[in-house]
């Protein structure tokens, strides 16, 4: 278990209010979710309560910050996440390997874990038969730029490197791009602006714009090419 960890991102509260993107993304992953769900680095609760619903009997917010991790109990205790959430201060290791969830869901956080390949192993060890590990993570390492320096991230990944990631026990089910209009203006940041933090306006033209415009463009281009890329592997 980690202990002591803090992060160092500042994007979370900046991103809360990309609505746009979160519902595409949650199109995507929604078929995968089971009854008992598992999210990794729940951070502020913003997937949770994208992605949470009745249909779901227990969903365990796992944060290894402890100051994130308050937010998100006292998020529980005033009814802004369901009362189906339970939090848990700590990293993967704090869950027994035979916990058997029927997902476990890494948004946006796979890329904050230096042993990833590790990760997604004794991810499938919670896992019961026919679930799912659900990664949606920053796409191509050529895009990484200060930003992804300052919020803590090790990586990118393309389809090669997440699919390199597979343990014996699970099988590869989905894997695409998303947001290939979002590529171009992260390769203007990557060039241009260099920024290390976007700014709010930044990310809601993105968010009401090019996302909008992604949905589009996306199925058109077969989901080859995009911002973010999405794996989904099915335990054996």
């Amino acid at each position: 278990m980690m202990t002591g960890y803090a992060y160092v991102g500042g994007e979370l509260d900046l991103f809360a209010a990309a609505t746009n993107w979160k519902a595409y993304f949650r199109s995507h992953i929604q078929p995968y979710l089971g009854n008992d769900v598992l999210e990794v680095g729940a951070g502020l609760g913003g997937t949770t309560r994208l992605l949470c619903s009745s249909c779901q009997h227990r969903w365990v917010c796992l944060e290894p910050d402890q100051a994130l991790a308050n937010r998100l109990a006292q998020s529980v205790r005033d009814g802004t996440l369901p009362a189906t959430c339970a939090v848990m201060v700590g990293t993967l290791e704090r869950i027994e390997s035979q916990a058997a969830f029927d997902t476990l869901l890494y948004i946006d956080v796979l890329e904050h874990i230096e042993n990833d390949r590790g990760e997604v192993a004794r991810a499938a060890d919670c896992l019961r038969p026919g679930g799912h590990v659900v990664v949606l993570a920053p796409a191509h390492g050529w895009l990484y730029t200060p930003f992804d320096q300052a919020i803590g991230h090790y990586r990118r990944y393309t389809k090669r490197s997440l699919t390199a990631l597979t343990p014996d026990s699970l099988e590869l089910v989905r894997l695409q791009y998303l947001d290939s209009v979002g590529l171009l203006a992260s390769l203007g940041n990557r060039l241009l602006l260099k920024r290390a933090m976007p700014n709010a306006k930044q990310i809601a033209v993105w968010d009401k714009v090019l996302v909008r415009l992604s949905r589009i463009a996306d199925p058109l281009v077969a989901h080859s090419m995009g911002k973010s890329v999405l794996g989904v592997w099915q335990k054996k």
